[in-house]
């Protein structure tokens, strides 16, 4: 699957549209992250945890697009953007959204 973030698959042709796709996943901190993290407040540095729990989102939501994506027959996603929304305290979404097509 080609993701990319411009409008067009350069070298490509387009063939097919197939609009919008999309994934999403909704994660919440946990206790223990959050003392760590806490601790990381008062001495500076990364939060290595918080990270990895924005990797591993952005990675779930990404496979959950590319799923739709190949469900429709599509060969690449376009415009890719992500998008971030607080759920509820603590929980936050991570979205992902592109446009399917088919390229040769």
């Amino acid at each position: 699957m080609i993701l990319t973030n411009i409008e067009s698959v350069p070298g490509k042709r387009i063939v097919e549209h197939f609009g919008l796709v999309s994934g999403s996943t909704v994660r919440a901190k946990n206790i223990f992250k959050d003392i760590g993290a806490g601790f990381k407040n008062i001495v500076g540095g990364e939060l290595k945890s918080y990270t990895q729990l924005l990797e591993d989102s952005r990675k779930q939501a990404i496979e959950r697009m590319i799923s739709q994506a190949e469900s429709l027959g599509a060969n690449a996603v376009i415009n890719v953007r992500f998008a971030t929304s607080s759920i509820a305290q603590g929980a936050s979404e991570l979205y992902v959204y592109g446009t399917a097509l088919r390229v040769e």
